[in-house]
């Protein structure tokens, strides 16, 4: 069931007045039921996938609390970890895997013809096995005790908000509150909606719009040159920014109106100065549970020591090993292609040479007498933050590794373009499909902008700012927002970027 179609806007208002109607001691068996319901409407079949993995994370959290040697505790871990893994392996990566090798023993002349099943991809798997997992990792090392009840932990893992596109959540967050009385509360419900209309509007009328143009570049690379691939570029940036932010400031609204407390999991990352503050701030539920349970776990084991020539040479090796490993990962959690891989790959690198150049960059700046704290200075910083974050798109957006290098091998070309105005309106008259198009969306944008601005000033996050507005502000922005949505909005109920993932 995707948000933003009508099936959701009949199921969400039943869900949320029988959830505050009911006992309290059926209300989470029916949290439970509508979420296997949101998830069976895509593919009733999978959602044996998502019993599989519950059942096997509460087990294991289960025998972590019996078991009396260490040798016990990490064989139950393992176990968890290589089952669900198992299954994200076969449902995502198998094809992946045997095509890769099959092209590898192509080079060397080994032919290979590899077995192929042909299977749908479950939606969000790798969000709820990350988040299962999690669980799993905090019982092993004694964060948090194991949920005795397993309604509970079946929601924990299957809670439909954040099902299939996260905010990946933590157990020692959402577990508690499921323990908790929650009445209606007409507060929490008003800045919900408001988080809702403000996510609807970035994914309906800024994403989906902005889509059909990237598309309409990305799927025809070869048709078009330099200054249409940076244009493309630049609005794949906006468009998965907005696409998943909205989805998340939803998943954030619909949980807060049931009385719950999901993670925010943007804090406009465009304005970052560096790429490791861009992670901080992107996605931050996926880059904190990284960041927990794979990079910090491989910095500090001091593994790389032992390796050849690295641990004589470079000082603090793990660290910088250990994150490109990590943003290796990153990029094949996203997806079974090398193209996610280089994405990922150019992130953990340029963070890496970044942490290595750190000292030095600063020796030379002081030299250069360069004032680091001007605001010229912090929007140069924000600009090539911005630039290197937009190049790795190129990856991500690419239809194929082979469509990604010839737009690298094509950007300098056609510049000229900038010399005759009338070409260049043409060029950008292509790539929207018309220059109302373009203006169409123009007006939206600046308003997002704004909500953005005052969001920023103001510290915190949109619906938080937008509760702090009078009546006549809150309906002002309320009906920006809904006439945009009438008159610009996309209306082809087009599925979330991250669903894929």
């Amino acid at each position: 069931m995707l948000f933003n179609s009508a099936q959701f806007l009949i199921f969400f208002p039943i869900c949320v007045f029988l959830y505050f109607v009911l006992p309290q001691k059926f209300r989470a068996l029916w949290l439970l039921g509508c979420s296997y319901y949101f998830y069976m409407c895509w593919n009733a079949a999978y959602a044996s996938l998502l019993l599989i993995s519950t059942v096997s994370t509460f087990a294991c959290g289960f025998l972590l609390e019996k078991a009396q040697s260490p040798r016990g505790r990490k064989a139950a871990l393992a176990a968890s970890i290589c089952l669900n893994l198992a299954i994200l392996f076969f449902f995502k990566y198998y094809n992946f895997f045997q095509d890769s090798m099959a092209g590898l023993l192509g080079m060397v002349g080994v032919a290979y013809q590899p077995p192929r099943f042909d299977v749908l991809l479950p939606v969000g798997i790798s969000f709820y096995t990350f988040q299962a997992l999690g669980y799993s990792i905090d019982v092993y090392r004694k964060r948090i005790p194991h949920e005795r009840n397993f309604i509970r932990y079946a929601l924990f893992v299957s809670f439909f908000p954040q099902l299939v596109a996260g905010p990946i959540e933590r157990a020692e967050n959402l577990l508690p509150q499921f323990k908790e009385k929650h009445d209606f509360s007409y507060e929490r419900a008003k800045e919900g909606l408001f988080s809702m209309l403000w996510g609807m509007f970035k994914k309906v009328v800024l994403a989906d719009g902005l889509g059909i143009m990237v598309t309409r570049v990305f799927e025809n690379v070869g048709l078009f040159d330099g200054p249409s691939y940076v244009i493309a570029t630049v609005l794949f940036a906006v468009q998965i920014y907005c696409d998943f932010s909205g989805y998340s400031d939803i998943a954030v609204g619909s949980a807060k109106i049931l009385g719950f407390d999901l993670m925010q999991n943007f804090r406009q990352p465009y304005s970052s100065r560096t790429l490791a503050e861009f992670w901080s701030r992107w996605h931050i539920s996926l880059s904190s549970w990284l960041q927990d349970y794979i990079f910090e776990p491989l910095a500090w084991s001091g593994w790389t020591q032992k390796l050849p020539l690295i641990g004589k040479y470079i000082k603090n090796p793990p660290v910088y090993s250990s994150l490109i490993i990590t943003f290796f990962l990153s990029g094949l959690w996203h997806g079974a292609s090398w193209t996610y891989v280089l994405w990922g790959l150019w992130h953990g690198v340029l963070q890496a040479v970044g942490k290595i150049t750190k000292k030095p960059r600063k020796k030379w700046l002081k030299k250069l007498g360069v004032n680091t704290k001007s605001r010229a200075w912090q929007l140069w910083q924000q600009t090539l933050v911005f630039g290197m974050v937009c190049a790795s798109y190129i990856f991500f957006r690419a239809a194929t590794v082979q469509d990604a290098f010839y737009i690298f091998g094509h950007l300098l070309q056609g510049w000229g373009v900038l010399l005759h105005p009338a070409q260049l309106l043409d060029t950008i008259r292509t790539i929207c499909g018309g220059l109302w198009n373009a203006v169409q969306l123009l007006i939206p944008y600046l308003l997002m902008e704004g909500v953005l601005h005052f969001e920023k000033k103001r510290g915190v996050f949109a619906a938080k700012w937008f509760m702090t507005l009078g009546r006549p502000k809150k309906l002002a922005v309320s009906y920006a927002m809904l006439l945009c949505l009438l008159f610009c909005g996309t209306y082809t109920a087009s599925q979330f970027i991250y669903f894929q993932f």
